[in-house]
């Protein structure tokens, strides 16, 4: 996708290193930043240099090969494989890119290693890009079914930045939402701002912008009365895990879009690549919900006068603050999952269906 109209992907491997946009500085500044060990790798997910499941995944596979190019030796990789699936415990894309890449580095003599990471790498991203392509594909009939009928722009909420910074390209929700504006649908999009990191608001509406489609930054309370009002046609949301029988683990506040779409009619998608999928665990309550640093709540970031980035305080001194950074939202609230093979119904039954 573009920014000031030239195309990038959200990370690429040039020159013995990982090169990603960091997302911390955006959308103010725009960073290219070099990773150039495991531990960088390690750091920028943990700090949400690069976020979004599917891009965490291909930072991990990457960050492996960076492992290898350091110290081929079995046990630092091992190590390393087990530091990047603690960086973050929630998405499910992290796991299963270490243990792609773990699997495909078994028994490899030191001499073919590296070139097996880097090519597995690659090719972990490329598949992701191509996998968000066809979730566009899919999800543009939804939207074309609703312009069909309605026959004037059609209105989207999607909640947290679920576009292509948090994918390797194209995005999970903003797919069938960038295929639309390129078919000459018209399309407007409700932003969530999705405290506490403002993802929405930073990010989502960032890339929409320079993709000229049409989007409003709102409140994340502000969804239910819009549903109320009949001004949203459809919510498109990401998933950082969804389970085998359809229950999904999105961005906190997540769920309670559901449950205002649910009481206003309003159809709720949400789109993932099979990556995403967790075919293991069964019940929600054995998902890891990450509890972040309360700074996330009590200070928020913005350009000064000067130009530059500052972090303010915004609470109470003595406050306390609970930053839980995800939610699950029960597969009885989801109309569909648009994933690269189809369409399912957010079921077990649905899922084997596309994926047997």
């Amino acid at each position: 996708m573009k920014i000031e109209g030239r195309e990038y992907r959200t990370i690429w491997f040039e020159n013995n290193v990982i090169k990603i946009i960091d997302q911390t500085k955006l959308p103010h500044q725009f960073i290219i930043k070099e990773l150039k060990t495991i531990k960088d790798a390690i750091n920028a997910i943990k700090v949400m240099e690069v976020r979004g499941a599917p891009l965490i995944g291909g930072t991990a596979a990457y960050g492996l090969a960076l492992a290898v190019q350091e110290n081929n030796d079995s046990e630092f990789i091992e190590k390393s494989a087990k530091d990047l699936i603690q960086s973050r415990p929630t998405a499910i894309n992290l796991n299963w890119a270490v243990d792609r890449m773990m699997k495909k580095l078994s028994g490899i003599n030191s001499d073919q290693i590296l070139d097996i990471a880097l090519n597995e790498a690659k090719e972990i991203c490329d598949e992701d890009e191509k996998f968000c392509e066809n979730i566009g594909i899919n999800g543009l009939k939804i939207i074309e079914e609703i312009y069909n009928k309605k026959k004037d722009t059609v209105n989207i909420l999607t909640h947290c930045n679920a576009g292509w910074l948090a994918t390797i390209n194209w995005g999970t929700a903003t797919s069938p939402i960038y295929h639309a504006h390129k078919k000459g649908i018209p399309v407007h999009v409700w932003v969530d701002e999705t405290r506490p990191r403002n993802q929405g608001a930073n990010l989502t509406s960032y890339e929409l912008n320079e993709e000229e489609i049409p989007n409003t930054i709102i409140a994340d309370n502000t969804g239910g009365i819009l549903m109320q009002r009949g001004e949203v046609d459809m919510c498109i949301v990401g998933t950082d895990r969804t389970l085998s029988n359809g229950d999904v683990c999105n961005k906190i506040g997540t769920y309670l879009k559901a449950l205002a779409a649910h009481d206003n009619n309003v159809p709720f998608y949400v789109a993932l690549p099979s990556s995403t999928i967790d075919w293991d665990t069964k019940y929600a309550k054995d998902i890891p919900i990450e509890e972040r640093n309360s700074e996330e709540l009590s200070h928020i970031e913005g350009i000064d006068e000067n130009n530059k980035i500052k972090k303010i305080l915004i609470y109470p001194n003595k406050s306390k603050a609970m930053n839980l950074a995800f939610d699950v939202t029960p597969a009885k609230y989801v109309t569909g999952l648009i994933t690269e093979r189809g369409i399912a119904e957010a079921s077990f039954d649905g899922l084997k269906k596309l994926f047997k």
